[in-house]
């Protein structure tokens, strides 16, 4: 499916994109072989495949949990750019 040049600035228009002629005519290019792709997907035979048939087999790649030490309140603290006693201080970012 070949796209026209006003089907290629009406895309750009709905993108937002300010585009040279260049790019314009690359875009129609581009999108247009992507539609081509798209028709020639649609005449392969898939009624004999699932809607959720997976091309390869899925594994689990999650690692066991392991208890592992952590650190103390202080030598968080320490690292804070600015703390108020006991507690991170931060730029409030809501009113009220």
């Amino acid at each position: 499916m070949k796209l026209s040049r006003e089907e290629a600035l009406h895309i750009a228009l709905l993108a937002r994109l300010g585009l040279t002629e260049t790019e314009l005519d690359r875009l129609r290019e581009q999108l247009s072989n992507i539609l081509e792709n798209f028709e020639i997907l649609q005449q392969v035979d898939t009624s004999d495949v699932l809607p959720t048939a997976q091309s390869i087999d899925l594994q689990n790649v999650m690692r066991v949990d392991q208890v592992a030490g952590s650190l103390s309140q202080g030598e968080v603290l320490d690292n804070a750019p600015k703390k108020d006693e006991d507690w991170f201080r931060v730029r409030a970012v809501l009113e009220g």
